[in-house]
């Protein structure tokens, strides 16, 4: 479903736009992801509202089938890009998991700050993003996501992300639609 509304205390949460991440091969420019994510935090910011920056700094543990990329993260590796504009009102997070809810304390921060509603941009669609959006959903919040600011490694997972899983979770939307809902409210 096409993004409606949004809630008076709707929070942004931007996921993994770090420096070891961006300049991965994805699917979709990482450049135009983070032009779009950083319009975003700038809307956010303007209107008083809520702004998440997650990072990851880690995995967790366990075996799966496919290799995973190493633990030791060379210097800078997790640092967000600047383009964010990180400020000291964000909310920071620093995520071993996919999911940015798994033992941060993220839920209980939102919900302190009476947040019903969260928009989801970043990196990786059918990963951090993805699980995030899920476990945003299963703690009650209204979900949004901003489907051109993210992108994945694999397009085919970005794709199913978007046009299968996404719309069980929230509603999607461009990031110019996003902003046109907080700036008519």
């Amino acid at each position: 479903m096409p993004v409606t509304t949004l809630d008076p205390k709707t929070a942004l949460i931007v996921i993994d736009l770090q420096k070891g991440i961006v300049g991965l091969p994805t699917a979709h420019p990482t450049n135009e992801v983070v032009k779009h994510a950083s319009e975003l935090a700038d809307a956010f910011r303007r209107h008083g509202l809520p702004l998440v920056l997650v990072n990851v700094d880690g995995g967790a543990p366990g075996r799966a089938e496919q290799k995973r990329s190493s633990r030791d993260f060379p210097a800078g590796w997790t640092d967000l890009v600047p383009e964010l504009n990180q400020q000291p009102t964000d909310h920071a997070v620093t995520k071993r998991t996919w999911g940015a809810f798994t033992n941060t304390g993220l839920e209980k921060h939102l919900k302190d700050l009476g947040v019903t509603q969260v928009v989801i941009a970043g990196v990786a669609t059918s990963a951090g993003v993805e699980s995030t959006a899920r476990h945003a959903h299963e703690y009650g919040f209204h979900v949004t996501l901003a489907v051109d600011a993210m992108t994945d490694t694999n397009a085919d997972a970005h794709h199913n992300s978007i046009t299968r899983i996404f719309p069980r979770l929230g509603e999607t939307g461009t990031t110019g639609e996003i902003i046109e809902l907080l700036d008519t409210r």
